[in-house]
């Protein structure tokens, strides 16, 4: 049995606003005014605070606490700022009905990544969910899906990464799985290029085909 590792942000779920809300509702703590939250999209993806310290040049110390801040908004109202991509549940049925298992492996904290999907009907589609742990001592992506290989015993022969940044490449690769990059969410072709995707979908219907052609290679 094939086995679907999914991304959530920029893969199942659009949710720009509710990221790049909180992501400015944390850097005004710190004197920090954002005008365009466009210039936020960075932050959707990679482990937030990573990105605290790469875009806002803050120390360790300083990142976590942005962290802090940001799930004051995020666990409230941002995780509800966010919409699933037109078709998804349809797409994922047609997957289910194909006898495939389907994962979530995200860098959101776990909790977060359960009640967002609870919230818009998702859960019923996964066998297991896996994300981040709040004190950071589980964020990568790839320790996330090393992390559901383990749980859920399964086979990387049969397994597939499907997400929308260069970190979901990194992380599937780590763990000898491939990974196909989806276009309509917040990576690039370029991106995907640099970062050896080893397919490249631009919408559901891409990204159907490719999955049906992987499961039936034996």
């Amino acid at each position: 049995m094939k086995r679907i590792l999914f991304d959530l942000d920029g893969t199942l779920t659009d949710p720009f606003l509710g990221i790049t809300r909180s992501v400015a509702y944390s850097l005004k703590s710190f004197g920090i005014e954002v005008d365009d939250l466009e210039t936020l999209k960075p932050f959707i993806g990679p482990p937030l605070d990573v990105s605290f310290r790469e875009y806002y040049h803050m120390d360790e110390a300083q990142s976590w606490k942005a962290v802090e801040k940001y799930r004051e908004y995020f666990s409230k109202k941002g995780l509800f700022e966010n919409k699933v991509y037109e078709g998804m549940e349809d797409f994922l049925q047609s997957l289910l009905n194909m006898d495939m298992k389907l994962y979530v492996c995200t860098s959101k904290p776990e909790v977060f990544a359960k009640e967002i999907l609870d919230h818009f009907s998702l859960t019923p589609y996964f066998t297991g969910i896996y994300g981040a742990t709040l004190d950071g001592s589980l964020k990568n992506k790839g320790d996330v899906i090393a992390h559901c290989i383990k749980q859920e015993q399964l086979n990387i022969q049969d397994c597939m990464m499907v997400g929308d940044r260069q970190h979901d490449i990194v992380g599937a690769h780590q763990n000898q799985i491939p990974c196909i990059g989806v276009l309509y969410g917040y990576g690039s072709l370029e991106e995907f290029q640099e970062y050896h995707c080893d397919y490249i979908a631009k919408d559901l219907i891409e990204l159907k085909k490719i999955i049906e052609e992987w499961k039936d290679v034996k």
